[in-house]
């Protein structure tokens, strides 16, 4: 006698792929997962691509393989994909310690991060993407200084 099946955590439009143990820490982590949530996949793994960021290559990867178990697990569109979450999570500490003078030690921790990246599939409507950070965007009135009252 085995345990029944659990019931599926996610949507039917919905795929996800995680990745554990990633050795950075969750801060800088989550700099490279919020440029890539709420954005269409495609641009996503473009904007990977060319990202400076060393861990980019890693995220890459995982959104890779979210994007192939939509394709291929769940039957969705490819080209309606959109990155609906990219959660980072605190892995396990590695404590090393460090050398200090007069015979002291300091401690070195050496964090690790999990990644969990979940895409949906979405029609295109101007709200649900971005295409640049809030408040940047061209015409937008907070970003124009002469309507604020400054001089330029």
């Amino acid at each position: 006698m085995s345990k029944p099946t659990a019931p599926r955590a996610l949507a039917d439009s919905e795929a996800q792929a995680i990745t554990r143990n990633m050795r950075i820490s969750p801060r800088k982590l989550n700099l490279v997962a919020e440029s890539i949530r709420n954005v269409p996949a495609g641009k996503a793994v473009a904007d990977l691509t060319f990202s400076k960021k060393r861990i980019a290559k890693q995220v890459k990867k995982t959104l890779e393989s979210a994007i192939a178990n939509a394709e291929n697990n769940h039957q969705l569109d490819v080209d309606k994909l959109v990155v609906k979450l990219a959660e980072v999570g605190r892995g396990l500490v590695m404590r090393r310690f460090h050398a200090r003078g007069r015979g002291r030690s300091a401690r070195v921790e050496k964090w690790f991060s999990h990644l969990k990246i979940v895409v949906a599939e979405r029609e295109p409507d101007d709200k649900s993407f971005r295409d640049t950070k809030p408040g940047h965007r061209k015409g937008d009135k907070a970003a124009r200084p002469e309507e604020i009252g400054e001089t330029v």
